[in-house]
């Protein structure tokens, strides 16, 4: 299976890395440790000499009650990563739901568009024109698009989360967000989807996404999971006598252990903040499945 992208066919036989690059002062785990361009500049670079396949730059967070950006100011953060970013080498994703913001990193080369929104964002400009996420990237000849479940929106999706069957409604919402992209032209070799982990969901049922992550396999694309440093890994994994949950800085074991049972179950994309240590752990995993060990 491959995922293709602008520049870029994307092997799947094996799990991928993509990198997460956060150019955000308030993201939930490293907002505002680099402050300039520079200085992520080289935190992309540690990445890729980390192992990560694939950057994902995101402008504007979307942590559990996020206030949304302008899209002038996620333009600013992101436009100068982007561009020198395209010359490593690699797929860049760019994380938004902007079409606007969309439009103009893929006017630049972006390979992948990530969207939490699942492309069904409009905006209206000041002379009355409607942008469409869905449009744009379906009139793109080839960038790779991520369609993701989220319940409400980041400002509500953990005050109210999602009641009922969790596995059929994400299930249902994502084949629909997918058969609209297929019914706009957008070829299904273009198209990963991502169950949400964490977007308005419970802690029990985002580990019920996992324990049945074969059953979103089952609509016959690839599955990107991003358990990185989750609040759900927090209180479960907790030490003995613990009064209190992981911060985010305390994650990296549960990360890693939920990362291995994601591709164990068939994840194709691990999203994440420490890469090198992924990488080592999906070693393992592929030494494992290697022929030679059979």
């Amino acid at each position: 299976m491959h995922w293709q992208t602008t520049r870029f066919q994307i092997d799947l036989t094996q799990p991928k890395v993509m990198g997460i690059v956060n150019v955000t002062p308030d993201s939930f785990s490293d907002g505002g440790q680099r402050k300039s361009v520079h200085e992520v500049l080289k935190y992309c670079e540690k990445l890729l000499q980390d192992g990560a396949d694939i950057l994902d730059i995101g402008g504007e967070s979307t942590r559990p009650g996020a206030k949304p950006l302008p899209m002038v100011d996620e333009l600013e953060r992101v436009l100068p990563i982007l561009r020198e970013a395209l010359k490593l080498g690699v797929p860049v994703s760019v994380d938004t739901y902007k079409p606007q913001v969309m439009q103009t990193v893929l006017d630049l080369g972006a390979d992948i568009i990530n969207d939490i929104w699942a492309l069904r964002w409009q905006d209206s400009t000041e002379t009355g024109q409607t942008w469409s996420s869905q449009k744009v990237v379906s009139i793109h000849p080839s960038c790779g698009i991520c369609v993701m479940h989220m319940h409400l929106q980041p400002q509500t999706m953990q005050l109210q989360p999602m009641q009922g069957d969790v596995v059929l409604q994400v299930l249902s919402f994502l084949e629909q967000a997918t058969q609209e992209l297929l019914a706009l032209g957008v070829d299904k070799s273009r198209i990963v989807v991502d169950p949400g982990i964490g977007f308005g969901k419970t802690v029990a049922q985002n580990f019920l996404l996992l324990s049945c992550q074969n059953e979103i396999l089952d609509m016959g694309y690839p599955v990107l999971a991003g358990w990185s440093r989750k609040s759900s890994l927090a209180g479960m994994a907790a030490q003995a006598g613990r009064s209190s949950a992981l911060s985010a800085d305390e994650r990296l074991a549960p990360s890693l252990a939920a990362a291995l049972l994601a591709a164990e179950r068939g994840a194709a994309i691990l999203r994440v903040h420490d890469v090198k240590e992924t990488v080592q752990v999906l070693n393992v995993l592929n030494a494992i499945r290697s022929p030679s060990n059979n």
